[in-house]
């Protein structure tokens, strides 16, 4: 059969596309969009849209722009303002998009500059003395009045790709998969047309006990289409979208606290308009407006309705502010109903939450949509269960849980598919045997992994190809390893590394295997030959692959030549006796030297012989604890994925016993060490990390054996290090640390004209540490370094910026004290490349 030519081809599936989309408006019952201004011209943000005699509606957003659907026929929109007349637009067809409106000034309220500006006053407001009733009968509604309560929770998670245009469709991007665009659908929020990639279903049984403040969501099924059975992506998405508690003063998205409009800190953040009184589902309701008081702040937009008996909240819509500071998030829209149970009690019954990810926030911008809908039912009160229900397991996978068939399914969903998402299963399982998209797939895996796969292995990590230091020059560096799944028992990883100035090879290698899935018991070994900077971190571990970034900056200030050659073995086992704490024992040899002769000594006293030697052989055994509360994990074999990194506490104690003649190991000594570090969210202020560490060491021991405190002459941020302090001007043998590192999330630029559209973030950090050394390790030292522990506490401040380009940060360090000392550094410049929301 002879083929179409491509641009044929093209147009045949642009009439297809066309023909879908005009299909899809004509089943659709109202459809309305447009632009509000005012009499001179400008815009009006945050004006009321409704369908008269209803409570469909929705606000215009920074830009004037809404959209509106309802499923119900109408021939008119009423749009009003405070300062404005209300207007009555009539619509002269079911799809009316393109409206331009303008409202007109309300003359009467030109002497009230408060409400011809938006502004709404605090007091005398009956809004907010709804929302003050609101607040005092909070505890009365929800869940919280019973000592016990479980129900059922179904899930749905979708992402599509938006602003689906001809451009899009007839992109080299899409040649070979044009079908897909057959799936095509319209977004009732944005009214933009989007494209289904990826949906997951799960159901659940979600048990409480309000005494124990205990909580336990039990899986009973989870399906998906577009990534197979990829647990990372299904739990970083839900990761995402956490629950959420209108009733709070903050809701938490993305890593960002927005104000609620409903909890206490909203008077202070929003205006507040009461709008009508009117009946939802037979209740009598007051329908109250609300919109920041501020711009570039992280807050909502939209309207609720209250209870007018019990002031519970019965609905409620937040669409967030697009000058709010967070980035690759274009639209933040969320919808929560709730339902009345023996005629008082106010539950959830459904929650609607979409977010439009896109590189900008322009209007006509592509993106992803990701939208989640949550349906809950069955309540039950007061059933108790023991204490140790609530206990989470180590390993709580179970695949029957991904493999439940259809008929299940239909049985037990909470909401049954509509016709267009059952399509998305059958053009999503389609399109990943398409080989346009399977070479996509592998693309995107690549970046995102660092590693690129083959058959049973992977090659990487790509991004630790080159480096460069002083002793090796510019290194490259080749690794692997095997990779059959996500979930592997066991795995073998290996490098290889050469320096083009020292001439020389290195290696690393080690291999792992999981013996038990329920404890995680896991037995590991390596080996590793390879040069590194040891002044680089604290808390040093017998990680055989794991290198500081300190050891082959391309960059550094200053010479970065006091580096090591080092021959680690170690051989152990870890497990989790209990969830999120983890147990490990093992067993190290090691021989330390410099490896740069002539510049850089790590030369002792021998107490035994006399001699001044200048290579280290010690075995020793450490037992090591980790517990990580909060931490969330993907996968079940081996090696697992994190999910939610820096947004848990750590608690980490190590205790290392130096043997001393054991295969010819030539010190005896014990060395402790502790390490605790907490995020804090402090509301609208952002985020307080803390961190401290302390250690000491017992016995008489050489450089490489000590406590170096860890400088950084990178420019690159490095967590845990010293800015301002070089490598190796501090050591000890007993040492106490704190970091303290604050996020403000742009609060104060916000306030600043000419900053806040730029949507920086303030920086700020302070760190200290205070150590000693002993007399007896200071008498065996002949590396020629002279030993200087920071009594009189070493400390250094800095300030910073970031979101730069949304990806660089730039801090700036100043040393607070020792700057008496030759070759001190006063102040330092790091910065650091990451995405962050």
């Amino acid at each position: 059969m002879e083929k179409l030519p491509t641009c044929l081809l093209r147009s045949l599936h642009l009439l297809l596309f066309s023909i879908f989309i005009c299909s899809y408006y004509s089943m659709a019952q109202t459809k309305v969009g447009g632009v509000v201004y005012d009499d001179l011209g400008e815009t009006v943000a945050f004006a009321n849209v409704v369908f008269p005699n209803s409570s469909e509606g929705t606000i215009t957003n920074d830009n004037g722009r809404f959209y509106l659907q309802s499923d119900n026929s109408f021939d008119s929109i009423e749009v009003s303002f405070i300062g404005y007349k209300t207007q009555v637009i009539k619509l002269n067809a079911k799809v009316s998009l393109d409206l331009t409106i303008t409202l007109e000034t309300e003359t009467a309220s030109l002497d009230e500059v408060v409400v011809y500006t938006g502004k709404t006053s605090k007091k005398n407001n009956p809004a907010i003395d709804i929302l003050r009733k609101v607040w005092e009968n909070r505890r009365k509604n929800g869940l919280a009045q019973f000592k016990q309560y479980q129900y059922d929770k179904y899930e749905k998670l979708e992402f599509d790709m938006n602003t689906i245009d001809s451009a899009m469709i007839n992109s080299k991007l899409f040649r070979g998969m044009e079908f897909i665009f057959d799936y095509a659908d319209t977004s009732r929020v944005t009214g933009k047309t989007y494209l289904p990639i990826f949906i997951n279903e799960s159901l659940a049984k979600v048990y409480g006990d309000n005494q124990l403040n205990k909580k336990k969501e039990d899986v009973k099924a989870n399906k998906n289409s577009g990534f197979s059975n990829n647990q990372t992506i299904i739990a970083f998405v839900k990761d995402l979208y956490n629950d959420i508690d209108v009733y709070d003063r903050y809701l938490k998205f993305f890593d960002k606290s927005f104000a609620s409009p409903v909890g206490k800190a909203g008077i202070d953040t929003y205006n507040y308009v009461l709008r009508d009184t009117a009946l939802v589902d037979g209740v009598e309701s007051y329908n109250i407006i609300y919109y920041p008081r501020r711009k570039n702040e992280l807050t909502f937009k939209g309207d609720f309705w209250v209870a007018a008996e019990s002031y519970a909240i019965k609905e409620i819509n937040m669409q967030a502010t697009k000058s709010a500071n967070i980035n690759w998030v274009k639209e933040i829209y969320i919808e929560q109903e709730f339902d009345v149970l023996n005629d008082s009690l106010f539950l959830i019954t459904r929650d609607y939450f979409m977010s439009d990810f896109a590189l900008n926030k322009k209007e006509k911008s592509k993106g992803i949509y990701g939208k989640r809908t949550t349906l809950y039912d069955n309540y039950q009160f007061d059933i108790e269960k023991p204490a140790d229900f609530y206990k989470r397991r180590v390993n709580d996978f179970d695949p029957e849980v991904y493999n439940r068939d259809e008929a299940y399914w239909d049985q037990n969903r909470l909401e049954k598919l509509n016709k267009d998402e059952k399509q998305i299963y059958v053009m999503l399982d389609t399109l990943k045997k398409n080989k346009k998209f399977k070479r996509l797939y592998n693309l995107g895996t690549i970046l995102a992994s660092g590693y690129y796969e083959m058959d049973g292995y992977d090659i990487g990590p790509i991004f630790s190809i080159f480096g460069f230091n002083d002793v090796e020059g510019l290194r490259l560096r080749a690794g692997g390893r095997t990779f059959f799944t996500s979930n592997d028992p066991w795995r073998i990883e290996g490098y290889t590394a050469y320096g083009f100035r020292d001439d020389k090879f290195k290696y690393g290698i080690s291999g792992k295997a999981l013996l038990d899935k329920r404890s995680r018991l896991t037995v590991y070994a390596g080996n590793r030959r390879d040069v590194e900077q040891l002044g680089a971190s604290l808390t040093n571990t017998n990680d055989v692959l794991g290198r500081s970034l300190a050891s082959s900056a391309l960059i550094s200030a200053g010479n970065n030549n006091r580096l090591s050659n080092i021959n680690l073995s170690t051989v152990g086992v870890s497990f989790e006796p209990v969830y999120n704490f983890e147990v490990r024992l093992n067993g190290s040899y090691r021989t330390i030297e410099t490896a740069n002769p002539g510049v850089f000594s790590l030369d002792y006293l021998d107490p035994d012989t006399g001699e001044v030697s200048g290579e280290v052989k010690q075995s020793a055994i450490t037992l090591t604890t980790t517990y990580t509360p909060g931490r969330k994990m993907s996968n079940y074999g081996v090696d697992r994925t994190l999910i939610n990194e820096g947004a848990y506490p750590i608690l980490y104690m190590n205790y290392t016993k130096g043997i001393k003649d054991l295969l010819n190991s030539d010190f005896n000594y014990d060395k402790f060490s502790f390490y605790y570090s907490h995020p804090f969210q402090i509301g609208a202020f952002g985020r307080l990390t803390a961190r401290v560490e302390a250690g000491k060491t017992f016995g008489t021991v050489p450089l490489s054996l000590l406590n170096v405190v860890p400088g950084n002459q990178t420019y690159f941020n490095i967590q845990g290090t010293f800015n301002t302090m070089d490598f190796y001007e501090f050591v000890t043998d007993q040492y106490a640390t704190i970091h303290l590192d604050h996020n403000f999330n742009g609060r104060l630029f916000s306030r600043i004209p000419g900053l806040r559209d730029l949507q920086l973030r303030e920086l700020v950090g302070i760190k200290a540490v205070y150590g000693t050394i002993s007399d007896e390790n200071r008498a065996i030292n002949r590396s020629g370094l002279t030993y200087r522990a920071p009594e009189d506490v070493y400390w250094e401040y800095s300030a910073g910026i970031g979101n730069i380009f949304k990806i660089l940060r730039i801090d700036v360090s100043f040393r607070g004290s020792y700057n008496f000392l030759p070759d001190a550094r006063s102040m330092a410049i790091t910065g650091s490349f990451g995405f962050s929301f």
